[in-house]
């Protein structure tokens, strides 16, 4: 038995949040709303509210922290803050208390106090939670952890016997392409008779998106968790920011923002192991699928170095980024 049931979208224990969308309600929507308030500081409330300023609408942000996307290279994150609010989308700091409704407009009140309105759509994006409820897997003997999440070892095992778990609803990976390679694997194994140890799923260094406007790219430790976890005198840091050339002409008008593109590299040790990648910018999510191959192979700086850059492109800075201490910026 295989539950790859996944998980769905949490609304806020608050007065009022039945006034409020999720993200599964957003498809649903006929037209584009003159002024909404997306709820949330994750990867979906930030893709949401970056389509929706696309298209058009009035879009305040709410998120609870100093910034969206806490888990996320910091600097990368910060230059997408300024990305969005130079496009249009204002981000508002505080938690929801209280939702209300008159005419169909709707009303937030944070718990501070304050209060913000005139929406005619409110959307929450405050995190997702396992489809476990309804399975009854205690009397299978399926342990659950918090929030329903059902618990697993390395090789997708429940605490069932012949009963196992993959995606969402094992609380690792929350990524599509993440269940579909553990489900691979796991099919490999139970149906095809490849060996254990080559079909278990490997969580370390997964390359992930945000489809931002702009989008990130990410895979590996952000510089705080490096510097956490191996000290800081073991970690060197490289980091280039620069306009992309697809903007060169169109931003020569004087005063005009100007969108960057901006590419962090950490490394570790005397070899100087490439073990995180973070970038924002112009096509960064199609750069990382390369370059994660080669950091999930072990590259190195040096490794980096070696190859020829391919000029003019955005993916040549990743070849040839200097030292934090000589970063350079190009305009």
């Amino acid at each position: 038995i295989l539950i790859a049931v996944g998980v769905k979208p949490l609304r806020p224990d608050i007065p009022g949040a039945e006034f409020g969308i999720t993200s599964d309600g957003f498809f649903d929507l006929e037209e584009v709303p003159k002024k909404v308030a997306v709820v949330g500081s994750g990867y979906i409330a930030v893709e949401l509210a970056g389509i929706l300023n696309v298209l058009g609408s009035e879009v305040d942000l709410y998120i609870r922290g100093e910034r969206p996307l806490r888990f996320i290279e910091k600097d990368v994150v910060d230059m997408l803050v300024t990305e969005m609010e130079a496009a249009g989308i204002n981000i508002i700091q505080g938690t929801a208390a209280e939702i209300k409704e008159a005419d169909g407009i709707k009303e937030i009140t944070l718990e501070d106090g304050a209060t913000h309105g005139g929406y005619d759509e409110l959307l929450f994006s405050i995190g997702r939670d396992p489809v476990t409820d309804s399975l009854n897997l205690s009397s299978a003997n399926v342990e659950t952890g918090d929030w329903g999440i059902i618990n697993v070892d390395d090789a997708s095992r429940t605490t069932a016997e012949d009963v196992y778990a993959v995606g969402d609803v094992i609380g690792k990976v929350d990524l599509t392409p993440v269940a579909i390679a553990a489900g691979r694997l796991l099919a490999d194994r139970l149906f095809a008779g490849a060996p254990e140890e080559e079909t278990k799923m490997d969580y370390d260094f997964i390359p992930t998106v945000v489809f931002s406007h702009p989008p990130l790219a990410v895979v590996g430790l952000t510089e705080e968790q490096a510097i956490e976890k191996y000290g800081a005198d073991e970690i060197k840091v490289y980091k280039t920011t620069f306009v992309n050339m697809l903007y060169s002409r169109e931003f020569l008008v004087e005063d005009q923002f100007q969108p960057k593109t901006m590419a962090k590299i950490i490394c570790v040790g005397k070899e100087q192991k490439i073990i995180g990648l973070h970038m924002i910018g112009l096509a960064v999510d199609e750069i990382l699928q390369g370059f994660g191959v080669a950091i999930k192979m072990g590259a190195t700086k040096a490794d980096f170095d070696s190859v020829v850059a391919i000029h003019p492109t955005s993916s040549e800075e990743l070849v040839t980024i200097a030292p934090r201490s000589e970063e350079h910026t190009s305009e």
